[in-house]
C-alpha cells in the first residue's frame, strides 16, 4: 500500500510495477485522507475515495478517470465526499441506491406480469402501456419522472384528439404502476408522480337506442350475414341486455330453459349472476343448432374447445347494410335497457337485469322512466274526467 503526495504531476508519471496488474497509491494526507489513485498495467488511472462507513466496513467511491478530471476537481470532490463521511453519510451507498433505480420499462414489465395473474382485461392494460406510456416514459428512471411532466404529457394526449375516457385510462394505469412500486418497495418508487393530477371531468355515457324500424333493419341485415351465428348473438343481446362477452362465452350447461335463466359464472363485477330469459330469448336459444358435445352456444370455428371471441367484422358489415353506421355493439345493451324502462319497468329491476354493481349506473335511463311516469299520471287524469281548472 504505497503512499505518495498525490498531485497532477504524480498522476501524470505514476507507473504500475511490471510484475503486477495494478497498484494503489494512497495520499499522504496533504490532499484528503482516503484519496487513492489506482494505476493499472494497461496505463489506465482512476481516482477513488476509500473510507469506513458507520458500521466499520471498508467502502470505496469512484471519483472518476484521471483523463476526465483536472486535479483541482479531484481535490474538491474528494474533500466534499470526505465531509459527507465525517457527518455520517455513505457516498458509495448513495451512488448504489441511484444505480438501483429502475427505468419505467422495467417497472412496467413487473406491473404487467402482476396484472396478468388476475386481470380479465389484461390485453387492454398491456395495449395502453405499450402504445401510449412506454414510448414516452420507458427509458426514464423512476426518479426522473415528475408530476409537472406527467401533467403536461396527459394534457398533450388530450390535445392530440384522444377521447377523454382514453386519457383517463392512461392516467389510471400509469398511476397504478407507481402504486405497485411503493407497495413492492422498488427504489425510486417512494412517490407517485401521477397522484395529485386532477381527473378531467367528462361524460362517457351514451344513450344511443333503437326504434322499432331500426331494429327491423338490423334484423334483416344480420340475417344476410355470412356469419350464421350473428342473428342469434345480436338477438340475445337485444333480448337480454347482456354484455357481448357474456353472450359469446355462454355455456349450454348454464342455460336453464325451465327456469328461464342463463348463469354467468364470472361477470364484470367479479361475481356470478343470473340473466333472466324472456320467452322470445328461450325460443331463440332453442333454435340454435347444437353440435354433439358442444360446450358453448357459440363455439369457435377455429378452436374446437373454445368459444367465439369476436364478431367485429360481421357486425360492421351488418351495421352498414342496416344504415346504422353510428351503432356500436355495446349500444344493444343500452337499447335493451331503454326498451324495458320505456315499458314501465322500474330502474331497480332494470339494474338487476343488467347486472349493475350499483344503482348509479342505471340512473342514466331515468329520463325514460320519467316519461313513463308522466304517461301514468296523464292516464289517471283522463280516467277521472274532471277539469279542475274550470270554476266550480
Amino acid at each position: 500500500m504505497p503512499k505518495a503526495k498525490l498531485d497532477a504531476q504524480f498522476a501524470l508519471t505514476a507507473q504500475c510495477p511490471p510484475d503486477r496488474k495494478k497498484v494503489d497509491y494512497w495520499d499522504t494526507g496533504t490532499v484528503c485522507n482516503g484519496l487513492v489513485l489506482e494505476v493499472r498495467s494497461t496505463g489506465g488511472r482512476t481516482w477513488y475515495l476509500r473510507y469506513q462507513d458507520q458500521h466499520g466496513r471498508q467502502r470505496q467511491h469512484k471519483i472518476g478517470r484521471w483523463e476526465d478530471l483536472a486535479f483541482d476537481q479531484v481535490r474538491k470532490t474528494a474533500r466534499k465526499l470526505r465531509s459527507e463521511v465525517v457527518l455520517g453519510g455513505d457516498p458509495a451507498a448513495q451512488k448504489a441506491a441511484v444505480k438501483a433505480v429502475p427505468t419505467y420499462a422495467e417497472l412496467a414489465q413487473q406491473h404487467l406480469d402482476h396484472a396478468k395473474t388476475y386481470q380479465r382485461s389484461y390485453a387492454t392494460t398491456e395495449m395502453y402501456v405499450r402504445r401510449h406510456i412506454l414510448p414516452r416514459w420507458g427509458k426514464k428512471h423512476l426518479t426522473d419522472i415528475t408530476q409537472p411532466d406527467v401533467a403536461k404529457w396527459l394534457a398533450d394526449k388530450a390535445d392530440e384528439g384522444l377521447a377523454p375516457a382514453t386519457v383517463e385510462k392512461i392516467r389510471v394505469i400509469f398511476g397504478r404502476s407507481f402504486e405497485l412500486a411503493m407497495r413492492w418497495n422498488i427504489p425510486g418508487g417512494e412517490k407517485n408522480p401521477v397522484r395529485g393530477i386532477p381527473r378531467r371531468r367528462f361524460v362517457n355515457a351514451r344513450d344511443r337506442s333503437l326504434n322499432s324500424m331500426e331494429i327491423e333493419r338490423l334484423r334483416r341485415a344480420v340475417a344476410q350475414s355470412r356469419n350464421k351465428q350473428l342473428p342469434e348473438i345480436v338477438g340475445l343481446l337485444l333480448l337480454t341486455g347482456a354484455r357481448v362477452s357474456e353472450v359469446l362465452s355462454a355455456e349450454w350447461k348454464n342455460v336453464d330453459i325451465e327456469r328461464r335463466t342463463l348463469l354467468i359464472p364470472m361477470s364484470k363485477t367479479g361475481k356470478a349472476r343470473f340473466i333472466p330469459l324472456s320467452r322470445a330469448a328461450t325460443d331463440l336459444i332453442g333454435g340454435i343448432k347444437r353440435k354433439d358435445g358442444a360446450r358453448y352456444l357459440f363455439p369457435s370455428r377455429t378452436n374446437p374447445d373454445g368459444h367465439l371471441t369476436t364478431i367485429k367484422h360481421a357486425w360492421q358489415t351488418a351495421r352498414s347494410e342496416a344504415k346504422l353506421g353510428d351503432l356500436r355493439i355495446h349500444d344493444l345493451r343500452h337499447a335493451a335497457a331503454s326498451a324495458m324502462v320505456s315499458a314501465g319497468v322500474d330502474l331497480f329491476a332494470v339494474g338487476r337485469v343488467l347486472g349493475h354493481a350499483n344503482h348509479a349506473s342505471t340512473l342514466r335511463y331515468s329520463h325514460l322512466a320519467q316519461d313513463t311516469l308522466l304517461a301514468a299520471v296523464e292516464a289517471g287524469a283522463k280516467r277521472q274526467a274532471v277539469n279542475w281548472s274550470e270554476p266550480a
